[in-house]
């Protein structure tokens, strides 16, 4: 019995079996152009879990007859990599032959164990191929970015991810044809894998070890997987990604895309009272004054959510959200906030007019502190013309509509 997973045995054995990344390998692509320049350069996949990094490296290797090396952050620290860079460039003076060193979620070395990989792969004795699924901006050095290709892949369709099922369940190294799936239980892995290969490969291996009768069908696919893992990771770009899809969607004014992001995130484990600030910010921020009562809600919204926590703070936060979707928006608060904090902090810190200062002793009324004041509610109407700006700032607006919401 073959005891080598079934995502590593049916692993794509050239280029042209890799599915998904016709933008890096298809003709005329950054990778596909390296392949047929015979040139090796060092480069960051950077993509979702599943998606052929390790594949890709370990392809480029058997392409270019180069060996392979794999470092973990977890346990190469910088002796161990030194010298295995000695290694590398004793075998390409003697040998002539390259070695591609492979860093499976690179963004994990630290700042000196990034560096350390410089200068040999500035020198070309080294050729790095990293692999992660985090943003490089964010979690690689400038200097080891400047010297690399960042090429970014796609997470699997789900056509693409039932290619690779029916490869599976058909080719010799896989299943062999010994199990047949039904179509349901088919689309349900595909589904629940969110374009993860490994993911589905699993499932489905696990699935066949549980069937009867060599079938699997949806109730033993389904008592496999149990729950769909969503893929969200708090800390890192995909948490940046799914506020800003939710922000974005209320702003549009489509409750149903807001009702999606906001399931995604609170089932990828995200603190409700995190999506419940961004609610509020959304109300004061694209709502303003065109409906003040959005704040009210999302304030109700944060403390029902305090009070009762999850699951049934669930329903409160979806409520807020269907509100602010369908409210007026205007943004003439924020905007006028923001200009009106510019010139508080870019201008002369003028002092305030003589006129409406307070005048709490005897000796500030004798300095003329408050002199000259008009008290509204002495004149018709409850207002009177009088200036509140600074001198240099006086004729300065920042409402459209100095004085009145939309609502007046």
């Amino acid at each position: 019995m073959n005891r080598t997973p079934l995502a590593d045995r049916i692993r794509p054995q050239s280029f042209d079996q890799i599915l998904g990344q016709a933008h890096l390998l298809g003709p005329g692509c950054p990778i596909q152009k390296q392949i047929e320049a015979g040139r090796l350069f060092s480069m960051i996949l950077f993509g979702p879990p599943g998606s052929g990094k390790t594949t890709i490296a370990r392809l480029f290797a058997q392409h270019f007859s180069a060996d392979f090396v794999t470092f973990s952050a977890a346990t190469s620290g910088i002796a161990q990599i030194k010298k295995f860079m000695q290694e590398a460039e004793q075998r390409k003076q003697l040998y002539n032959r390259d070695t591609i060193i492979f860093i499976d979620e690179i963004h994990r070395f630290n700042k000196a164990q990034q560096d350390a990989f410089l200068p040999y792969v500035e020198k070309g004795t080294i050729i790095l191929i990293g692999a992660t699924t985090e943003n490089p901006s964010f979690e690689l050095n400038s200097s080891l970015l400047s010297r690399v290709k960042v090429y970014m892949l796609h997470p699997l369709s789900f056509e693409d991810i039932k290619s690779i099922l029916d490869r599976a369940l058909t080719t010799e190294k896989g299943l062999a044809k010994k199990y047949r799936m039904t179509p349901d239980a088919l689309t349900f892995i595909a589904n629940i894998s969110d374009g993860d290969a490994r993911v589905a490969l699993n499932a489905l291996e696990l699935s066949s070890l549980a069937s009867k009768n060599n079938t699997i069908d949806l109730k033993t696919a389904e008592s496999i997987v149990q729950k769909k893992a969503l893929r969200y990771d708090k800390a890192g770009e995909e948490h940046y990604n799914l506020i800003s899809a939710l922000h974005k969607s209320l702003r549009g004014s489509d409750p149903d895309a807001g009702l999606y992001w906001l399931a995604r995130m609170l089932e990828g484990g995200e603190d409700p009272l995190y999506i419940a600030r961004r609610l509020v910010r959304f109300a004061v921020e694209d709502i303003g004054a065109a409906d003040p009562q959005a704040l009210v809600i999302a304030i109700a919204a944060k403390d029902a959510v305090h009070f009762i926590g999850r699951p049934e703070g669930d329903l409160a936060l979806a409520e807020c959200v269907v509100y602010l979707a369908g409210a007026p928006k205007n943004n003439d608060i924020y905007l006028a906030y923001s200009t009106a904090q510019e010139d508080a902090l870019k201008t002369l810190a003028e002092p305030v007019p003589m006129h409406i200062r307070n005048a709490p002793t005897r000796l500030m009324k004798k300095l003329g502190y408050g002199k000259g004041y008009k008290y509204p509610h002495n004149y018709p109407g409850k207002k009177v013309q009088q200036d509140y700006m600074p001198e240099r700032l006086r004729g300065r607006t920042y409402l459209k509509k100095k004085g009145k919401t939309e609502h007046e």
